[in-house]
């Protein structure tokens, strides 16, 4: 009868969003296994299905699904595939289910893709053929609909980026969750981690990741296998952080450590020389280079330095400044405290600011120059000087670093 009611809906061209919305509550309704949380706080039904029954209820709401994306949830399409492989549904259901969650695979949440291997031989303890196969789906559908070029000048600006840049960082998170299993196969995982192309990754250290935390799992593997794993990641394309971990990590084949310190120094050269860029546009002091280019040549290199030294010295300097004004300002402040124990100052010392990190330069009190409480104000306006002369200093001592 509700399938009758379905198929006068689509002949009476209802909606295909009404008609998927009301497949998806009749499903949650009547497949216990899909309500694991009960989000929709569906009742359970008054007579429970059995295995057979739900089975050729999954198929038949499979078959009448429409076809078009984002008409489903793609929580409940997962929770729909992890039913039929419970359930053993034909073939064609599972392909189906896996084609709708590979539409929207950019829509889908990580713990809801960890699917649990059903299967009678429990080689590993998630599906992966599954996830490579939706992945797939995914990446054929991509590339139908005019994915993004793989061109590096502009891609990142492109809208069509956004969805396999969130699918490529989705599979970085599975393989790391997926690392540990002790039955996971090298050629296996390094298949589904090159599935996705590279122009996908912008920065490769979620692969990294993975890499590492599979290497901890399988320490037995021999160093060619070790290298070959590593080849799935552009150590170009490590953060500096990523760099800093790799140069240490011990799982890591010799060879790789010595090209993650070789792009690890590239980057350090490449942000000292876009420092002083932006150092010499704001000071406007210094002439930039006409040849000096921040990808570098050695010449530019070598001016770089040149140009760091210089500006290491000059905040040595200004360091030494401030801290002979520091100096002076304490100074100034145990001649206050002196005059304001004679008794005459009254409290005007208990307002000194006691964490009084500016010193400044003393100044002899005379007993010629008048009374305490002359002396007392005239300290304290030089002091309020050199206090905003220290202050001045500090500021442009942290502009210059």
């Amino acid at each position: 009868m509700y399938k009758r009611l379905i198929s006068g809906m689509e002949s009476r061209r209802i909606r295909p969003e009404t008609i998927a919305g009301s497949l998806t509550y009749y499903a949650r309704k009547y497949l216990p296994g899909l309500n694991r949380r009960n989000s929709m706080g569906i009742m359970p039904p008054a007579v429970t299905l059995s295995d057979v029954e739900q089975k050729d209820l999954l198929e038949e709401i499979d078959r009448l699904l429409p076809v078009q994306k984002g008409l489903v949830p793609t929580k409940v399409l997962l929770g729909m595939l992890r039913v039929s492989m419970i359930l053993k549904a034909s073939s064609t259901c599972i392909s189906n289910l896996e084609k709708r969650v590979g539409m929207q695979l950019d829509q889908a949440s990580l713990e809801d893709l960890l699917l649990p291997n059903y299967s009678y031989t429990m080689e590993t303890l998630y599906n992966v053929e599954c996830m490579h196969r939706i992945l797939e789906h995914f990446l054929a559908m991509d590339q139908a609909n005019g994915g993004a070029s793989p061109c590096m000048d502009d891609m990142m600006a492109s809208p069509s980026m956004v969805p396999i840049s969130a699918v490529a960082r989705l599979l970085d998170g599975y393989l790391a969750e997926i690392a540990p299993d002790v039955n996971l196969k090298p050629q296996k995982f390094q298949a589904l981690a090159s599935a996705v192309p590279e122009y996908a990754r912008p920065l490769d250290d979620g692969l990294y990741r993975a890499i590492d935390v599979y290497l901890k799992a399988h320490s037995w593997l021999s160093e060619g296998e070790r290298e070959q794993l590593c080849r799935l990641m552009d150590c170009q394309k490590l953060s500096l952080e990523a760099c800093t971990h790799a140069a240490q990590n011990e799982r890591l084949p010799l060879r790789v450590v010595v090209q993650v310190l070789f792009f690890e120094q590239l980057q350090l050269r490449t942000s000292i020389a876009g420092c002083l860029f932006v150092s010499d546009n704001l000071e406007g002091s210094r002439p930039l280079r006409s040849g000096m280019a921040i990808s570098g040549e050695a010449g530019g290199w070598s001016a770089a330095v040149r140009e760091n030294q210089v500006l290491k010295v000059g905040m040595d300097n200004m360091r030494m400044r401030l801290a002979e004004l520091e100096k002076e300002c304490s100074d100034m402040r145990q001649e206050i405290s002196k005059l304001g124990r004679g008794g005459k100052i009254g409290g005007w010392a208990s307002h000194v600011p006691r964490k009084f990190n500016l010193k400044m330069k003393p100044q002899m009190c005379s007993a010629q120059e008048g009374s305490v409480s002359e002396q007392q104000k005239s300290m304290s306006a030089k002091l309020d000087k050199l206090q905003a002369k220290l202050s001045k200093q500090k500021k442009q001592l942290s502009a210059d670093a």
